[in-house]
């Protein structure tokens, strides 16, 4: 992460921006879940977070200015079954923007996430055929009755809908829009 931010710094003289967007999916119940598993999907989402955020807060830091984005999901408020450690990690991801609202006031770095609903992306077809077999039912009825059950329009969100988001947080010129959290999912979950 050092090496990537240094020669990030050395093109650019900058970070003005993170987007820390990694992510994998294990669906399995939570009885029957492999603590290896467990913690690989932790290390991707949470130590993956937490190391290109040190990285970045390194530089934003001596430049008085930064926007960290933390790509969480609408898991990051809401439970689904078959998820627990994917809701976990993302659930932390919140938190950590949280501390680093607070941490990052005083040098101008904002701290946010967003959080879309189902995206079709691989990571989401990945899951389709898992769940009609943990679940026992159609892969149409997965997508129809677990996936898209709660939105407002029966609709995937989009990767355009994700983009908008993270611009909308990135192009925020001061700390007042900071250790906020912004659902990007047709309507699935709303506060």
């Amino acid at each position: 992460m050092d090496d990537g931010t240094a020669k990030v710094i050395e093109t650019f003289g900058t970070v003005d921006v993170l987007v820390s967007n990694a992510g994998i999916q294990i669906v399995a119940p939570l009885v029957d879940f492999e603590f290896a598993k467990w913690k690989r999907l932790m290390a991707i989402h949470l130590d993956g977070a937490f190391l290109t955020t040190r990285a970045a807060l390194r530089q934003m830091y001596k430049q008085k200015s930064g926007s960290i984005i933390y790509m969480g999901s609408v898991h990051s408020k809401e439970a689904s079954v078959l998820k627990a450690p994917y809701v976990t990690a993302k659930h932390g991801l919140i938190g950590l923007a949280k501390v680093l609202a607070k941490e990052g006031a005083e040098y101008n770095v904002a701290a946010n996430v967003v959080c879309p609903g189902f995206v079709r992306t691989p990571l989401v077809d990945k899951q389709i055929p898992e769940q009609a077999k943990e679940l026992n039912i159609s892969e149409d009825d997965v997508i129809k009755h677990v996936m898209l059950k709660d939105t407002v329009d029966g609709q995937f969100t989009t990767t355009d809908e994700v983009a908008e988001a993270v611009l909308y947080f990135a192009a925020a010129k001061s700390t007042a829009l900071t250790g906020q959290s912004l659902v990007v999912s047709h309507g699935w979950f709303m506060q």
